[in-house]
C-alpha cells in the first residue's frame, strides 16, 4: 500500500479546514497558497471530500470550503478511504466478502488480514483534530523544563 499525493494533500487540506474558525469558509485559492498545492489539483481532490460528506462549499464573494463535521469525528482512515479507495494490502481483501477462490486454502491470507486490520486500527485511531493540533502546536510533545 502506498498513499498517493491525492491522499496526502487531502489530509493537509482537511487539517487546514479543521484549524479554521467555526463557520469560516476558506477559498480554493487560499488553500492552494497556504499548502503550496496547485489549484487544478485541489479541484480534483475537494469533490472527493465533498462526496464523502466531510466538506461543504459555498459560492460567492465570501464563499469557499468548510468542514461539515467536527474534526474529532473524522479519522485519518476516513479521509484516506475517501481519496484513495480501499486501504487493503491485497485485492482479495478490498470487498466486504472475500470472493477469492483460493481464500480457504491461502496460507498468506492471515498475514494480509492482520496487516489490513493493523492499518485500519491505526488510521481509525487518529482524528483530524489530533493532526490539526499537531500542526498548530508542533512542540507540544517536546516541552522540557
Amino acid at each position: 500500500m502506498k498513499i498517493s499525493t491525492r491522499g496526502r494533500y487531502a489530509l493537509r487540506i482537511m487539517a487546514e479546514l479543521a484549524n479554521a474558525q467555526p463557520n469560516e469558509y476558506i477559498s480554493l485559492n487560499t488553500l492552494s497558497e497556504r499548502q503550496s498545492i496547485s489549484q487544478k489539483y485541489l479541484e480534483q481532490i475537494v469533490p472527493l471530500l465533498t462526496r464523502a460528506g466531510f466538506v461543504r462549499s459555498v459560492r460567492g464573494n465570501k464563499g469557499g470550503y468548510t468542514l461539515t463535521k467536527n474534526p474529532n469525528d473524522i479519522t485519518i482512515g476516513d479521509i484516506l478511504r475517501a481519496t484513495e479507495g480501499s486501504l487493503a494490502p491485497v485485492p482479495c481483501l478490498e470487498l466486504e466478502k472475500n470472493t477469492c477462490e483460493k481464500a480457504s486454502t491461502c496460507s498468506a491470507l492471515k498475514i494480509w488480514s492482520g496487516l489490513y486490520d493493523t492499518i485500519n486500527n491505526y488510521l481509525n485511531g487518529i482524528t483530524l483534530r489530533q493532526v490539526a493540533d499537531d500542526i498548530t502546536d508542533p512542540l507540544i510533545d517536546n516541552y522540557c523544563i
